[in-house]
């Protein structure tokens, strides 16, 4: 009598377990870049659940699919033919009465939730969100993929009634193939969690705001039988292409072309792998000149016609970037960073960004004299890389590895490996991407040790043509730069607030002359706080004429030390974070050089402006 009576959705605390079980990761990762897409964005229903029993209770598991389409299928109706048709057909077990998908609030997609409602704004748990979409095979043997670019954590994937993976990590893209469930009409639904952990990759304690949702895109992809999973073209001794190729049936050719470099070559594919060098000078990408060629890689099936999603067509730019001594050079040219943080943060949208927002980043980096960005502290948009490459903008990218991670625990390694793997493989074909950063202000133990010098051994593993850093630390007692993490790193980076939170400023220049890193040190992370328009000494926490002080005193320290090869202040925007809740800060972190409205400058913006346009270039 027991067992009849046992429920499982009610008793089983481990119910995740099931979830845990089928991930979406890396190893399917598939390389979007040059493809038609067709978008799933838009309004989709939604509704909170705060004890996830979409999962706990299996409510999806009712949902077989829909029999046959109904008029506005993607907009909330009342008729009850219309939910009939679209809802789920009842099975045992299936949901409760009041889970009504058509009665559901709607939700645009992609977005933040907490930005949609204001009772959302803290809403830290599970988000359901549902919608339906028509499919038919353009192409016999056709094979479909949904693709997500951004899900804020945990996001659970079902359609039709079947369970198909759930992925981890807020920022890095996800793909799982349905080629075996899509049907004529179907039910998508996606739980997300945005619960914080202190096992999850970032921990449960950051210094940003905790957005949740699909807050990216989201789109369905086409492909033959055969099709390019993944490519990575970069300059070595010449171009070198490798490609990844999903082979099903008979070997396929792939041809590659750059019209423009006179290219023009067919690459052997062996196992699912293709690879060539050419011997070619081309023009060299940089700041001064983001020279991108057009290239075109085509994969013909064995009776030589193209595959669906098997023609890929981009724009690709070579440089090079290395480093000697305590310099940085790109393409053979010593260079110096100039350039800022900042979040993706904003603050009618949150984390969802538009490539009118990004452009507008990179022109108030250029009226700051820069030519490089640190994206904190999380993989950005992807169409960050691919603007910045277009602009000639240098980027700093980096993974969550924030403050005190869980080092010792092998599912957190796990995670952060594999968003790091989902970051490289994403942007390792941008020009503007120089710098891979593995982590940021974490304790030099030996379990960090061990962890991080993993990440950076797996970042090259993926992709040797970059520079590996991270943010490491200073002896504050020796007052010198000192952190076991530096031996396997290319570029230090440092984060110091010399006259903000340690109000003695003397310590930095006697940390400078103390240090003797053996490498390029970038200071990533330096500033102070100021609410816009608050004035007073510079004495005065949060005025702008403290922070303009403080500016002043950095800079001109920084002109003394040869070793620094690049500044990146924190930060260009003021940027929604709860846990600042003086009167100045109001939630907010305000250490921007720009107000939160994007607008605004603040007067240390124009003293960093000086420094950056008096630096001559070596």
């Amino acid at each position: 009598m027991a067992a009849e009576n046992y429920q499982a959705d009610i008793h089983n605390s481990d119910y995740e377990a099931e979830y845990r079980a089928k991930k979406l990761d890396a190893r399917g990762s598939i390389n979007i870049d040059g493809r038609k897409l067709e978008s799933l964005n838009g309004l989709w229903n939604f509704a909170p659940d705060l004890y996830d029993s979409c999962r706990r209770a299996r409510w999806w598991s009712a949902c077989q699919g829909a029999e046959k389409k109904a008029p506005g299928m993607n907009k909330p109706e009342s008729s009850a033919e219309t939910r009939m048709a679209l809802s789920c057909k009842p099975v045992l077990g299936s949901p409760p009465e009041d889970w009504d998908f058509e009665a559901w609030e709607t939700m645009p997609v992609p977005s933040c939730w907490n930005m949609e409602r204001p009772e959302y704004l803290y809403f830290e748990a599970t988000g359901i969100y549902t919608r339906t979409f028509h499919y038919h095979s353009q192409k016999k043997d056709e094979r479909a993929f949904l693709f997500f670019e951004g899900a804020s954590y945990t996001a659970s994937v079902f359609l039709n009634g079947e369970y198909l993976g759930s992925h981890w990590g807020a920022s890095t893209p996800f793909c799982v193939e349905i080629t075996g469930s899509v049907q004529e009409f179907n039910r998508i639904i996606v739980t997300v969690d945005a619960r914080r952990s202190p096992v999850r990759i970032p921990m449960d304690n950051t210094d940003w705001f905790n957005y949740g949702g699909l807050y990216r895109n989201v789109c369905l992809l086409r492909t033959g039988p055969s099709f390019i999973k993944d490519w990575f073209i970069r300059l070595v001794n010449g171009v070198e292409i490798r490609a990844d190729i999903s082979i099903e049936g008979d070997a396929a050719g792939l041809e590659l072309e750059i019209p423009e470099l006179n290219i023009r070559e067919k690459l052997p594919v062996l196992d699912g792998k293709a690879s060539l060098t050419l011997k070619t000078s081309p023009r060299l990408w940089s700041p001064e000149n983001p020279k991108l060629y057009d290239f075109t890689l085509n994969l013909a099936e064995s009776n030589g016609e193209d595959g669906a999603g098997g023609r890929i067509e981009d724009r690709i730019g070579f440089r090079e970037i290395c480093t000697r001594g305590e310099e940085i050079f790109l393409n053979g040219k010593k260079i110096f960073l100039k350039g800022i943080c900042v979040h993706e943060d904003h603050f009618k949208l949150g984390k969802t960004t538009s490539e009118d927002i990004i452009r507008e980043t990179i022109r108030d980096l250029r009226e700051l004299k820069g030519n490089y960005l640190r994206l904190a502290h999380y993989p950005h948009d992807r169409r960050f890389s691919r603007i910045a490459s277009e602009e000639g903008v240098l980027l700093w990218e980096e993974v969550p590895v924030y403050w005190a991670v869980a080092f010792d625990n092998p599912e957190t390694r796990e995670d952060a490996e594999n968003q790091l793997a989902e970051l490289v493989i994403r942007d390792r074909n941008q020009a503007a991407v120089i710098i891979w950063s593995v982590g940021n202000e974490n304790a030099d133990t030996d379990s960090r040790l061990t962890f991080m010098s993993g990440l950076a051994e797996k970042a090259r593993s993926l992709d040797d043509s970059r520079l590996i850093s991270a943010a490491c630390l200073i002896n504050h007692e020796k007052l010198m730069i000192q952190d076991r993490l530096g031996e396997n790193l290319d570029i230090i980076g440092i984060n110091e607030y010399y006259g903000w939170y340690d109000p003695d400023f003397e310590k930095l220049p006697k940390i400078l002359n103390n240090s003797k890193p053996g490498k390029p040190v970038v200071i990533c992370e330096f500033g102070a706080g100021a609410r816009l328009g608050q004035r007073g000494t510079v004495d005065d926490l949060f005025t702008e004429d403290r922070q303009k002080r403080i500016y002043e005193q950095q800079t001109e320290t920084f002109k003394t030390c040869a070793y620094i090869a690049g500044t990146s202040p924190w930060i260009l925007y003021d940027f929604r974070c709860p846990r600042r809740l003086n009167r100045y800060q109001e939630g907010f972190n305000r250490k921007g050089l720009i107000d939160a409205d994007r607008k605004s400058r603040k007067p240390a913006f124009y003293v960093m402006r000086e420094f950056y346009e008096k630096m001559q270039e070596p």
